[in-house]
């Protein structure tokens, strides 16, 4: 029995079952933190696959080439800088009133009547650099003032915006799924960022703005009475603020820059060696492209010309940073011990086996990502556990293949469109949604939930017809 668990195919993909299922309890019921759930699934297959202590976690005097220090330096190094600095730019875009900004010069191109198109648009471009909690704190009051002016359902206007949010959150970086991705299946940022705009342009404008403006005719839910006041002052200060000696608002064009300067300089570092092959310009590419230092390059950027420039003093900006940074801990663990997850998989023999029975059953690598991914995110609820798990048993199987970076862009992008798949009770931007919008849970499931599930399916579809041609 002992020998079969842990060397033939039917039993390491028990073996992988029940560590699965035990990470899902330790999170579902023990409400242990997920990072050191993964930590415990981890250890324990590792033990039961029969795996060498000194190979689990090193021996007395040396650890660096135990599974359990790889497994987590391995994808933090990779990591853990590009979503700290993006979690500074976004902060810094946050405090300077980008938002504000972005909303009223769309409204003044679009009018009023496309407000709805307006607020998704907004949730688009400002979701790039901002986490997704902190883009409906920081939007949600801009949606409250355009949904009473228009006097026309909350829902109208939030979920388009809420699609915009969710889209760059899962499948673009510098956010902290589809960085992990990158790191776990070994494909750069640069293709990444094609191709996650490739499939999410397209399911944003379904979900977000196609069934975002079906439904919200339908579902009326009305601003919260304890905003109304706060915010409309608010938007009267913002109007009066220059007058009153406020800092003045950045313009349109600075907080674009911004936003795009990092994305530009990856994807010609991504290209480069293609377009400029053999040139003296391509080493420089080569490192203006790197994630981090395109990152480091967009906040010192924004620290300069929406921070200092405008009169938030130095010690101000360093507070920012701190507390932008504060949340952004745990989010590394947890990416940390999905690898170590990932990489005992690779250890145990699990991967080789599952990719022979993936291969017996006609089952494309993609789809299986994607279906993993769906699975472990309707089981317990968070995007990144949902991505991280399916990265470290999904990673292991493209070892030796030889896939495409391309095609490599499109299985993160499946993998990424699970994570979202049906947000429901266990999802913390569930009741976020519920809360900020004023809905009831039945509304928030009719809308929310089923938005999410729009936006996941076509994202997919859109990545498994492309992974055909490529």
């Amino acid at each position: 029995m002992v020998h079969w668990l842990r060397h033939e195919t039917g039993g390491l993909l028990l073996l992988c079952a029940l560590a699965i299922a035990l990470l899902l309890v330790l999170i579902i019921k023990v409400r242990l933190e997920p990072f050191i759930s993964l930590l415990v699934s981890g250890l324990a297959l590792a033990l039961a696959a029969g795996l060498p202590v000194s190979q689990i976690v090193g021996t007395p005097l040396s650890s660096k080439t135990s599974l359990l220090e790889t497994g987590f330096g391995g994808i933090l190094g990779h990591i853990a800088p590009i979503i700290g600095l993006g979690t500074i730019l976004g902060a810094i875009l946050e405090a300077s009133g980008g938002a504000d900004v972005l909303t009223r010069k769309l409204l003044s191109v679009f009018g009023e009547k496309r407000a709805p198109l307006v607020m998704g648009l907004v949730g688009l471009i400002f979701g790039v650099p901002v986490f997704f909690d902190i883009g409906i704190f920081v939007l949600a009051p801009l949606v409250y003032i355009t949904a009473r002016r228009g006097a026309r359902s909350l829902v109208l206007y939030a979920m388009p915006m809420l699609a915009g949010l969710s889209m760059t959150h899962a499948f673009l970086p510098p956010h902290p799924g589809p960085v992990a991705a990158s790191g776990l299946l070994g494909v750069s940022l640069g293709w990444l960022i094609i191709m996650g705009l490739t499939c999410g342009i397209p399911a944003f404008l379904v979900a977000g703005v196609a069934w975002g403006t079906w439904i919200g005719k339908r579902v009326m839910a009305t601003v919260p009475e304890d905003y109304t006041v706060g915010e409309e002052a608010r938007e009267e200060d913002r109007e009066d603020g220059e007058e009153d000696g406020r800092r003045p608002e950045p313009s349109l064009a600075l907080v674009a820059l911004i936003i795009i300067v990092p994305l530009v300089l990856i994807l010609l570092a991504t290209f480069g060696d293609v377009w400029w092959k053999g040139s003296g310009i391509l080493p420089l590419l080569t490192f203006l492209g790197t994630p981090a230092v395109a990152l480091t390059i967009a906040v010192l950027l924004a620290s300069h010309l929406l921070g200092v420039r405008r009169g938030i003093p130095a010690k101000e900006l360093s507070d920012l940073a701190t507390r932008s940074l504060r949340p952004v801990g745990m989010i590394l663990l947890v990416v940390g011990g999905g690898a170590f997850f990932g990489a005992v998989i690779s250890a145990t023999g699990v991967g080789k086996a599952l990719a022979s029975t993936m291969s017996d059953a006609g089952l494309p690598i993609i789809v299986l990502a994607y279906l993993i991914s769906c699975g472990l995110r309707l089981a317990q609820g968070s995007a990144t556990v949902a991505i991280v798990t399916t990265g470290g048993i999904v990673g292991p199987l493209l070892h030796g293949e030889h896939h495409s970076q391309a095609h490599l862009a499109l299985i993160a992008v499946a993998i990424s469109a699970g994570s979202i798949i049906a947000s429901h009770v266990n999802d913390g931007g569930f009741w976020i949604v519920s809360r900020y919008f004023n809905l009831s849970v039945r509304d928030t499931l009719r809308t929310w939930t089923v938005l999410e599930t729009i936006l996941s399916v076509v994202g997919f579809a859109m990545a498994a017809t492309l992974s055909t041609f490529i």
